[in-house]
């Protein structure tokens, strides 16, 4: 067998074990291949297309003093996009929304 042939045939099992949904080890297992085996194989053949951990991102935040409004409230701003926040509110509601802002602005 070739190296062409060999790479091919790794190609399909790659293909094979990303559509079963199986881990890794368990596909090898399955399959009767080495699980170094197999990550070697991904790592030769989709090289840097093999996705990578997502790197955490800070983003500013600018407050604005709530003494001017009667009621307690600060605006946080990300990006272009701001929300105020008035005294009572749910933090854990405000961490999503801080979540989906920092995607879209």
């Amino acid at each position: 067998m070739d190296k062409n042939e060999l790479r091919r045939e790794w190609e399909q099992r790659i293909a094979d074990y990303r559509a079963s949904g199986l881990t890794r080890a368990k596909w090898c297992q399955q399959n009767g291949f080495k699980d170094h085996q197999l990550k070697y194989w991904i790592k030769r053949i989709e090289g840097s297309t093999v996705p990578s951990k997502p790197s955490t991102t800070w983003t500013s935040v600018v407050m604005v003093d709530p003494s001017s409004d009667n009621e307690s409230s600060i605006q946080v701003k990300i990006g272009e996009c701001s929300i105020e926040v008035k005294q009572g509110f749910n933090p854990s509601l405000f961490a999503d929304v801080v979540k989906v802002l920092k995607f879209l602005c």
